[in-house]
């Protein structure tokens, strides 16, 4: 149960309010942002995404730069809250097809409407897509996403001339194509999030890979679908390549996960026997399946460090990030970040680019 639920810009204007209980004052969100913003507790850099301000609790998401919050005055699941407003903002993004702070502006009746059939008096009723076109009669404004710039992990690596499908994946489920047509169309994704730790003569310390395959359903009349995986696909953890791994080299080797957990649509009948997942896509984007893997694999990048005492008070580090993938495919949008002790009172950056 939730008192409120607001949706702040990364200014701290209030995009999106609206109060369920009235137990909470109403400068609710002024407080939640000037926390977040100015948070130095328990030597913390950011703010957790629970925490407790006079007797308020104050749950928070931060999506595509967006903080989606809710509040509450009773000892509600943490994980409940959470995971709800993830929902949300799931929802508003196949209604509006981008998420943004320009789409909730011009979509502040259609985003209205949403809440209220999904959360009654701070109770949820249902975060189904499919199911609140039933309750929802608002049509979205489209917001032209040609301008936009790409954030999708999917674009991060691009072979040859295969790209996404454009904006493709960023029009509303309720909208229809020009004419009145219907769209049918289903896109699949693969995101996988790396996690390595390197020595710093390069070896690989620690490995992990959190993926998910990610569906996107524009079809109308709630077809059956059949998604075939890797037919050497294992799970329960040994010896082999990872989903990164055998993806990277056409599909060959064993696929060995940890474990992984599937969408409540899928059914696994014939998921011993072929590895073959069955499903009627609920509308909108949904995670068909989340897995993890800790064995050891190639990663994409390599990092080497050599840290040189230049001075009494100085130091030089070199940082050496090669890439490990073939030349035909192009890493888009990395980002390097080094952390420095606190006591650092400047610093100066030089790179070097050998091909």
């Amino acid at each position: 149960m939730i008192s409120q639920f607001f949706v702040l810009s990364q200014r701290g204007d209030s995009i999106v309010f609206r109060d369920y209980r009235g137990e909470v004052p109403k400068g609710s969100a002024e407080i939640f942002f000037r926390k977040v913003k100015f948070w130095k507790e328990d030597g913390q850099e950011e703010a957790p995404p629970v925490f407790n301000v006079d007797g308020v609790n104050y749950f928070h998401v931060k999506v595509v730069g967006l903080f989606f919050v809710a509040t509450s005055r009773v000892n509600v699941s943490p994980s409940l809250v959470l995971e709800l407003l993830q929902r949300v903002a799931r929802v508003i993004k196949d209604y509006l097809g981008i998420l943004n702070e320009d789409s909730l502006r011009k979509n502040f009746v259609l985003v209205y409407e949403l809440l209220d059939e999904v959360i009654d008096f701070g109770y949820v009723q249902t975060t189904s897509t499919e199911l609140l076109k039933s309750y929802v009669f608002n049509e979205p404004i489209v917001i032209d996403a040609g301008r936009l710039q790409p954030l999708n992990p999917a674009t991060i690596f691009t072979q040859g001339t295969k790209r996404m499908p454009g904006m493709a994946v960023t029009k509303s489920v309720v909208a229809n194509e020009p004419g009145g047509r219907k769209r049918e169309e289903i896109f699949v994704d693969i995101i996988e999030k790396i996690s390595v730790t390197f020595s710093s003569s390069g070896y690989i310390l620690t490995s992990e890979i959190d993926g998910t395959i990610q569906m996107k359903c524009y079809l109308t009349g709630n077809p059956e679908i059949r998604l075939a995986l890797n037919e050497d696909l294992s799970i329960g953890g040994g010896s082999g390549r990872s989903v990164y791994d055998s993806r990277s080299s056409f599909g060959s080797g064993a696929v060995m996960l940890d474990d992984c957990n599937f969408h409540e649509s899928v059914r696994l009948d014939n998921f011993d026997l072929d590895r073959t997942l069955t499903l009627v896509p609920p509308d909108g984007e949904f995670p068909v399946m989340n897995y993890r893997l800790t064995q050891e694999f190639k990663p994409p990048f390599r990092i080497n460090t050599l840290i040189e005492e230049a001075g009494a008070l100085k130091a030089e580090v070199i940082l050496k990030i090669s890439a490990e993938f073939p030349s035909s495919i192009t890493a888009n949008a990395v980002s390097v970040q080094m952390p420095l002790p606190k006591y650092t009172t400047r610093y100066s950056v030089c790179f070097l680019f050998v091909n």
